[in-house]
């Protein structure tokens, strides 16, 4: 019988109720994890877990705002009094923020955008560290992005937020390493979900669908399950000699500063 790649072990999964979320969601529980998952919109969610347990997935669920401290704890907490133990967590909700100029930019919004985007994934560390410490075992998989490696893939204050995480992910790797817990992120580049559904439906409704990825090297924007493979490759024993990086998955589009084709 095939033993899957996470047989055993326990994860929480936040922005699960659509995209990459629930594709990790669904690809973890496929490999035998138990899943615990989180979002604030609680009809997507339940069906995220619907659906995984469609296909013999073990899981529940949890309404939960990531910007709420207090919440996120609880969600740990939720995690081991169900399963005993916490083995993974990828801490992957995220929000755009608003798209304006330097000049219009409002503080409480980027105040928003960095507590959902950064601070979910601190409180998130805070709280189940001191249970992995214990069982000198865990793997964080932070969901960042190609615009925290680059600007042009979102608001100035999305693109910082992602940047500050990848940063966060690079100390806490430092903080953790000597208690066996493996801190990394994935940087996922143009990817059609609900947070990018107003990009891909102004690009088809203004006939331009066909641009979208055109500055990726594969030439084209992908799917939220190739993100969840490499979500899945990082949260794995496959990659247990590997924390503190910050893997873009991206179609090429960071490998070069030129467009596709127009190296020389």
């Amino acid at each position: 019988m095939h033993k899957g790649r996470l047989e055993g072990e326990v994860a929480i999964i936040t922005g699960a109720a659509s995209g990459i979320g629930r594709a990790a969601a669904q690809r973890f529980a496929r490999e035998g994890a138990r899943v615990v998952i989180a979002d604030l919109d609680e009809s997507g969610l339940m069906e995220t877990l619907s659906l995984l347990k469609r296909e013999g997935g073990i899981g529940i669920a949890r309404k939960v705002n990531v910007a709420v401290e207090e919440e996120v704890k609880g969600l740990i907490e939720l995690a081991l009094a169900t399963y005993g133990q916490v083995d993974i967590v990828c801490n992957n909700a995220g929000i755009t923020g608003e798209l304006t100029g330097i000049e219009e930019q409002d503080g409480a919004d980027w105040q928003t955008v960095m507590q959902v985007n950064l601070l979910g994934a601190v409180y998130a560390l805070k709280h189940v560290t001191p249970h992995m410490k214990e069982r000198k075992k865990g793997a964080i998989v932070n969901t960042a992005s190609v615009g925290g490696i680059r600007s042009g893939a979102g608001g100035n204050a999305y693109s910082a937020s992602k940047a500050a995480l990848i940063n966060f992910t690079q100390t806490a790797a430092c903080d953790l390493g000597g208690f066996n817990i493996r801190v990394n992120a994935v940087c996922p580049g143009l990817v059609e979900t609900g947070m990018t559904k107003p990009i891909f439906e102004l690009a088809r409704d203004t006939g331009k669908e066909g641009k979208l990825g055109s500055r990726c090297e594969l030439r084209r924007y992908g799917r939220p399950e190739e993100i969840a493979d490499a979500m899945l490759f990082l949260a794995s024993d496959e990659a247990s000699f590997i924390t503190g990086q910050a893997l873009p998955v991206d179609g090429g589009n960071t490998a070069s500063l030129n467009l596709p084709g127009m190296k020389y």
